[in-house]
């Protein structure tokens, strides 16, 4: 089933796992030029997440688009879908 939003409605949007750990805030999003679709999104971890010591240099962390699934006043993940991350 797709995940629809309006992308500017996104920024800022909480991030949350199946299991309930807040992740972090969207910052930004990858879309592959080619298609138009979204590969991933980008967050701003929270310190005391279990994504905030994968942060790069810019201090983001790079979710797959396909771990996402829903999108409402949080953006809900699947924990399982984070393993194929890149930071």
């Amino acid at each position: 089933m797709a995940k629809y939003a309006i992308a500017k409605q996104l920024a800022g949007k909480r991030i949350i796992t199946t299991d309930g750990e807040e992740l972090g805030r969207i910052v930004d999003l990858y879309v592959n030029e080619l298609n138009g679709k979204l590969d991933s999104v980008i967050v701003e971890p929270n310190p005391d997440s279990s994504m905030a010591m994968k942060a790069g240099p810019e201090g983001v962390v790079t979710i797959p688009y396909s771990a996402v699934l829903d999108v409402k006043d949080v953006m809900v993940v699947d924990r399982r879908g984070l393993a194929a991350q890149t930071a």
